[in-house]
C-alpha cells in the first residue's frame, strides 16, 4: 500500500488498520435508504439566525459572500486567504490556504480543510453537476456510484477514462482506495447521518467529512447558489459566480408564466403504502407555483417535523388529491411507474382520481436530483405540461400512459 502521510492525514495508518479489521455492511448500520434525497430532522433556518463572521484568534476578517437566494450556508473571508464555511446545520469549516497551517486554539468543532482541495471522495450526488458547471471535475477523484449511476456525460466519461474511481458508495466505501488516492476531503449527502459509524471512520482515517444541505434549500435557486460554495472550496469563485448569475437570469425569464389555476401533486408510494410528498414550504412545489400550476397541498400542517419530505396515509392523500388536475410520480426516489396499470397495482384507489380518469400522471425522471444546474428546466417541463406543451421539449418529466 502506497501511503503519504503529512500534517492532514498523519492519523490515518492506524485507522486504516482499524477499518481493515471491520466489516461495515450497510445493513449493520441503518437501513437501506430511498435515494441521497432522503434527509433527517434537523434545525430550521430562521431570519433571527446569527449570520455575523465569527470571530477567529490570529485571522481578520475581510468580507462574506453575498448570497440571493441559498440560506443554508455562509462563506467569511479572512486575510491571508482563510475562508470559513458554516452550514445551517451546526457543521463549521475553516479552508486553510495552501502551505499555511490553522490557527492555533481553533475549536475543535471546526473540521480543518487544506487547500488544494483534490482527489475528494463525492457521495453528495446533487453536487457533481455544480463541480462540472465550472469546470472543476479535475477536483473529484472519487465516486460514490458507478458510471451508470450518472446522468452528467462529463462524470460518465470521466470515470470511463479512470480520472474518477469508483470508491463505494456512501454505506460502504473503499476505505484502503480513499487512502491510496490521498483524499482531502469526503463530501456527503445527508445520508451519510444514517450511518454515523461510517462517518466516524472516515474522519478517523484524517478525512474530514462535509455534508451537503442544499436540498433544504426552500428556493429552487438556493439549491443551485450551493455551486458558489463549492467554487469557494475550489478556488473557482468567479466562475461560480458567472454561472449562477446566468442560471439566476434563466429563473428570471420564467416567472411571468401565466397562472393556470391548475392544481399538481408530487409525491411517491413507500413500500409500507403510505405516500411521501413535499411539505409546501419546498422547493418543489415552488417551482410548480413559478410554471403556473398550484400545489395541490398547500394547506398540508407538517407539525413539527423539519424534513422537506412528508408521509401521509393514502387515504389522507386521497382526501387531498382526488381532484388535482395532474399527479407527478416521484421516480427520483422509487422505480418509475411505467404505466397506469402499475400505479393502480400501488393502489386500487387511485382509479378515482381525476388526473387518472384524464390521463394526466406524469414520472420525474431519475436526473432530477442530479441536474442542480439547470433547475429552470423543470419548470419549463411542468410548464408544458399544465400547457398542453409538447412532451418532446421536456427533459425531466414523461407522460405515464
Amino acid at each position: 500500500m502506497n501511503i503519504r502521510f503529512t500534517k492532514k492525514n498523519g492519523r490515518r495508518a492506524a485507522a486504516f488498520a482499524l477499518a481493515a479489521v471491520l466489516t461495515l455492511g450497510g445493513s449493520v448500520f441503518g437501513p437501506a435508504a430511498y435515494a441521497e434525497e432522503e434527509e433527517l430532522d434537523e434545525v430550521s433556518v430562521t431570519a433571527d439566525v446569527d449570520r455575523t463572521a465569527p470571530e477567529i484568534d490570529g485571522l481578520t476578517y475581510e468580507s462574506t459572500m453575498e448570497l440571493t437566494y441559498a440560506d443554508r450556508f455562509d462563506v467569511f473571508y479572512y486575510e491571508g486567504g482563510y475562508k470559513f464555511i458554516r452550514v445551517y446545520d451546526g457543521s463549521d469549516y475553516l479552508l486553510v490556504p495552501e502551505g499555511a497551517e490553522a490557527p492555533a486554539g481553533l475549536s475543535s468543532d471546526v473540521r480543518v480543510l487544506y487547500a488544494p482541495l483534490t482527489n475528494i471522495y463525492l457521495a453528495a450526488t446533487s453536487a457533481m453537476a455544480l463541480f462540472d458547471s465550472i469546470d472543476a471535475l479535475d477536483t473529484i477523484r472519487l465516486s460514490a456510484l458507478n458510471a451508470d449511476g450518472w446522468y452528467i456525460d462529463n462524470a460518465v466519461t470521466a470515470m470511463e477514462n479512470g480520472d474518477i474511481l469508483f470508491a463505494g458508495k456512501y454505506s460502504e466505501p473503499d476505505y484502503e482506495l480513499l487512502i491510496n488516492e490521498n483524499c482531502s476531503v469526503a463530501i456527503e449527502s445527508t445520508m451519510i447521518l444514517h450511518t454515523p459509524k461510517v462517518q466516524e471512520m472516515i474522519e478517523n482515517m484524517g478525512i474530514p467529512v462535509f455534508i451537503d444541505r442544499s436540498s433544504y434549500e426552500s428556493h429552487p435557486l438556493g439549491r443551485t447558489e450551493w455551486v458558489r460554495l463549492y467554487g469557494a472550496l475550489v478556488g473557482k469563485e468567479d466562475q461560480a459566480a458567472a454561472f449562477f448569475e446566468d442560471q439566476a437570469k434563466v429563473m428570471s425569464d420564467l416567472k411571468d408564466f401565466p397562472n393556470t389555476e391548475k392544481t399538481v401533486a408530487f409525491f411517491f408510494m413507500s413500500t409500507d403504502g403510505s405516500v411521501v410528498v413535499r411539505r409546501p414550504e419546498d422547493y418543489i412545489p415552488k417551482m410548480i407555483e413559478i410554471a403556473g400550476g398550484r400545489y395541490v397541498l398547500t394547506d398540508l400542517e407538517v407539525g413539527e417535523t423539519k424534513r422537506t419530505s412528508v408521509s401521509m396515509t393514502m387515504e389522507d392523500f386521497y382526501a387531498r388529491a382526488i381532484d388535482a388536475d395532474y399527479l407527478i410520480y416521484n421516480s427520483t426516489i422509487d422505480a418509475p411507474v411505467n404505466s397506469l396499470d402499475e400505479l393502480l397495482q400501488k393502489s386500487a384507489l387511485f382509479a378515482d382520481f381525476k388526473a387518472v380518469k384524464d390521463g394526466n400522471v406524469w414520472n420525474a425522471g431519475k436526473y432530477l436530483y442530479q441536474a442542480t444546474d439547470i433547475v429552470g428546466q423543470l419548470i419549463r417541463d411542468i410548464n408544458h405540461m399544465l400547457t398542453d406543451g409538447d412532451e418532446a421539449n421536456m427533459i425531466f418529466l414523461s407522460k405515464i400512459q
